[in-house]
């Protein structure tokens, strides 16, 4: 199962700039995504895509190797996560180097833990799936989420059934926590998604697993769960 690691790291974040190699709990934010997949050892190669140089030097310091500064048309806020990874398998394929399986490994999810990528490895291998993606447990329930009007009046987002039950006796819900997504190269390339009709997960339950980092508060709420868990570099 020849897997190659891509770890995506654009240099334009308006929400909060410069993140990628801002230091977070002791070293930069992209060197936790590039350790992560060095030490766990499943994956033929570990790649970095970026557009900015000073993201290729922070890459190379941790001595990695970098794909080409991307194009344009991929570094905008338009472009998938799925095109860019597109682009770099084809590359690697015109270079005579192919892959069974491309994951992605996003750096706005430093805190990853070993065992959800071997359980999802697991689930590769045994076959009756094209992708595994990593998914924490809702903090609010769907059918607890309300409309809100212009006007200010609120409405149940689902079934309004659901607002009269506790929380425990409704279904789990979950969602995508940005942390583990393995697909087939040739599902990716076929269907330009990490999100194929033949998906499995796999559940990250801890906290601390759920750091995904897009805004300043995102920042201090994970550099918090990392030093209370004792994740520190």
């Amino acid at each position: 199962m020849r897997t190659l690691a891509l770890i995506p790291a654009r240099g334009g974040s308006k929400r909060l700039p410069g993140k990628n190699v801002r230091p977070f709990l002791g070293r930069p934010l992209l060197h936790w995504s590039i350790l992560f997949a060095r030490e766990l050892g499943l994956f033929e190669r570990v790649m970095v895509s970026t557009d900015a140089p000073e993201i290729a030097r922070c890459a190379g310091e941790a001595q990695l190797e970098v794909a080409e500064l991307r194009p344009a048309a991929l570094a905008t806020d338009t472009a998938s996560s799925a095109d860019v990874a597109a682009d770099v398998l084809r590359k690697e394929q015109a270079a005579g180097r192919g892959y069974d399986w491309i994951a992605l490994l996003q750096p706005t999810s430093p805190l990853r833990d070993p065992a959800r990528w071997r359980q999802a490895f697991e689930l590769a291998r045994a076959g009756g799936c094209d992708a595994v993606v990593g998914v924490s447990p809702v903090r609010d329930h769907p059918l607890h989420v309300l409309r809100l009007a212009a006007d200010g009046r609120l409405a149940p987002w689902g079934d309004a059934g659901g607002l009269r039950q506790r929380t425990q006796d409704l279904p789990a819900a979950v969602r995508v926590n940005g942390s583990l997504y393995l697909v087939r190269s040739e599902v990716l390339l076929a269907q330009n998604s990490f999100f194929p009709a033949a998906t499995r997960a796999v559940l990250c339950d801890q906290p601390w697993e759920d750091a995904d980092i897009d805004t300043e508060a995102d920042w201090v709420v994970a550099e918090a769960l990392g030093r209370h868990y004792g994740k520190q570099a």
